[in-house]
């Protein structure tokens, strides 16, 4: 008879990361300078029920969605798309970012505008989890949780139901 528990598949694997360049807005209305990062992904993988032969995922399939993921954030300018303090501004092959008397114009390419409110550790923790999720839905994983490295000593995780 199998005792009643919970299984955890962690994978934090070293090319799971991704080097992005972003500000944090504050909310009494400053905001961090432009600066980057070196992030590091790490994700949880928890379920009670395991496959006929004792898997409670195809880790494969999840790595690869893993490392899309952050594919498709590094070496890139991170920028909030749905604030209502910073106001982009596309025009011949560049993006003009001004937040509060600040400007920056950089090559369109290296922008990657997100649908978030701010750029924090926070959001982009969901984002990705928004992201890894999609792999995850017809399988026995029931909740992920996806951990964020900004720096070292400095992370942010967030965890929900696969549903």
């Amino acid at each position: 008879m199998a005792e009643p528990g919970r299984f955890s598949v962690h994978l934090a694997k070293e090319d799971f990361k991704f080097a992005a360049a972003h500000f944090t807005l504050f909310e009494d209305g400053p905001a961090e300078l432009l600066h980057g990062h070196n992030y590091r992904v790490a994700v949880d993988l928890e379920g009670e029920r395991l496959d006929s032969v004792g898997l409670l995922v195809d880790i494969a399939s999840v790595k690869r969605c893993i490392r899309s993921a952050c594919a498709r954030l590094d070496e890139r300018t991170l920028v909030p798309e749905h604030s209502d303090r910073v106001q982009l501004e596309r025009r011949a092959g560049q993006v003009e970012l001004r937040f509060e008397g600040r400007s920056y114009v950089l090559p369109a390419d290296d922008v990657l505008p997100l649908p978030l409110s701010n750029v924090s550790m926070e959001l982009l923790a969901r984002l990705l989890w928004q992201q890894i999720v999609e792999s995850l839905r017809d399988t026995r994983v029931d909740t992920l949780r996806v951990i964020l490295h900004e720096t070292s000593g400095q992370s942010c995780s967030y965890r929900a139901p696969v549903g």
